[in-house]
């Protein structure tokens, strides 16, 4: 009885032939680092995708990322390094041997327990030698919000963490102080310094309150981006340039615009007094 092939096998036989030498010339010249940029370019494709919310998007952009990783596997196994099945299978077994609350007798209370697990299996895995650090393996061509979010949630994960947010935003509030410390007194190379330390205290901010910094930065560079071309938009109109407005006008224009958007935006209704919330429910 004939069986359809799985589509997994034909990408892989076609990344097979286009590596070929009666293949594509462009893909036979490929390395894994000329590939590098590719990768990131399509993760964050992948991202742009599922911010859209279109799932036919997010599909599409998922088999660009498939086909970076077939292509660094096809690439290792005609150095004889490894295969993609090899690739697969270590996948496998990691997640196997990373959730032993499902596939072994480890009894967890919830999603913090498996993950300081999982940290506590990662370090084991690196052998009875010198013991692994728990900020180890941060990929260095992270972006440094990512970076820094990775980092603080590793240290959380071994309790090195606040309790409440109090602190956190506190922190906050300490470090744009030494900011203006360091500007008022001509500091200029402890200016950089201590821009990365509210950087960072900005960051663990959000994380505490379970936000990106990553997402919400890029939230705020999209809405100015939006808000800057509106400004330019009603310029176009009075056939006049940016570069020629002062910039009282353009904040005055910035100021219409954001007014014009917020009063577009449902207003939120207010909450009901606890009392009266409280004498309802009885």
């Amino acid at each position: 009885m004939l069986t359809t092939p799985r589509p997994m096998d034909e990408v892989l036989t076609l990344m097979q032939t286009l590596r070929s030498a009666q293949g594509c010339p462009w893909d036979r010249e490929q390395t894994h680092a000329s590939l590098k940029q590719h990768l990131i370019e399509e993760c964050y494709e992948v991202l742009d995708a599922i911010e859209h919310g279109d799932p036919h998007h997010v599909r599409e952009e998922l088999g660009d990322v498939l086909l970076q990783i077939v292509f660094h596997a096809q690439i290792a196994a005609e150095a004889g390094a490894f295969t993609f099945d090899d690739v697969a299978r270590t996948l496998r077994d990691k997640l196997i041997r990373r959730h032993p609350h499902v596939f072994g007798d480890t009894k967890v209370s919830g999603s913090r327990e498996v993950l300081r697990n999982w940290e506590g299996i990662k370090r084991r895995e690196q052998g009875a030698g010198t013991p692994r650090s728990v900020v180890a393996g941060i990929p260095r061509h992270l972006p440094a919000l990512l970076k820094a979010e990775q980092v603080q949630r590793k240290v959380a994960r071994v309790g090195f963490d606040w309790k409440t947010v109090e602190p956190v935003a506190a922190k906050v509030t300490e470090e744009l102080a030494e900011v203006r410390q360091a500007l008022a007194a001509g500091r200029t190379d402890q200016v950089r310094e201590e821009i990365g330390d509210l950087l960072f205290a900005v960051v663990n901010l959000g994380r505490f309150l379970g936000h990106s910094a990553e997402d919400a930065l890029n939230g705020t560079v999209q809405k100015f981006v939006r808000r800057f071309a509106a400004i330019e938009r009603r310029l176009h109109a009075r056939r006049r340039d940016v570069a020629a407005c002062s910039l009282a006008e353009l904040d005055a224009l910035w100021e219409q615009i954001k007014a014009a958007e917020r009063s577009r935006q449902p207003r939120r209704r207010p909450a009901k007094p606890a009392s009266s919330r409280r004498k309802k429910r009885r």
